[in-house]
């Protein structure tokens, strides 16, 4: 009787006694990739019928950033669906430019999409005026299209604030 109490209060005991190990080589902290800062350098009011120059200019850890990817997409007020995408080009120091031409009078807006080399998408959005639009009659904007100015993603590259922003977000589905 008493090896089967003592078995009872033994076995339970090295139970919780290695449990409590703790791992000694601790894994390394992922490394958060840097968030781009996309400066737009477009004027906000510029002449119909006239080339216009769409430019960014790409800052990331306090440099220049000379291998982004960068598209301007293009829209009118209101006709998001009818908007292009056009490629800009690196000139230097971190400014890409690209060209389009408004041929009417209108409120438009323009997204400077931005994939940096490690992967991080930062998309600053501007309204441009173009001429001398009639207020009354440009459309208004598309509310998914006007969130925010700046909306941040990440292209490939797992860090633990996605891992767990994600895992978040299916909890909070399963609850639902």
């Amino acid at each position: 009787m008493k090896k089967w109490l003592l078995a009872l209060v033994a076995v339970p005991a090295l139970l919780v006694g290695c449990g409590e190990k703790k791992e000694s080589a601790a894994l390394p902290e992922p490394e958060v990739a840097q968030i781009p800062e996309v400066e737009i350098l477009t004027p906000k009011e510029v002449t119909i019928n006239e080339t216009i120059e769409l430019a960014a200019h790409v800052v990331q850890g306090g440099k220049n950033v000379d291998d982004a990817v960068v598209e301007f997409e293009v829209w009118e007020s209101g006709k998001r669906d009818q908007g292009q995408m056009v490629n800009g080009k690196l000139e230097k120091d971190g400014v890409y430019k690209a060209t389009t031409i408004f041929d009417h009078d209108g409120v438009y807006y323009m997204y400077a999409h931005t994939t940096t080399g490690n992967g991080v998408h930062s998309m600053p959005k501007q309204q441009i005026t173009a001429g001398s639009p009639d207020m009354t009659k440009v459309l208004p904007e598309d509310e998914k299209a006007n969130n925010n100015s700046m909306d941040m993603m990440n292209h490939g590259n797992d860090t633990s604030e996605d891992v767990e922003h994600s895992d978040h977000e299916k909890n909070e589905k399963n609850h639902h």
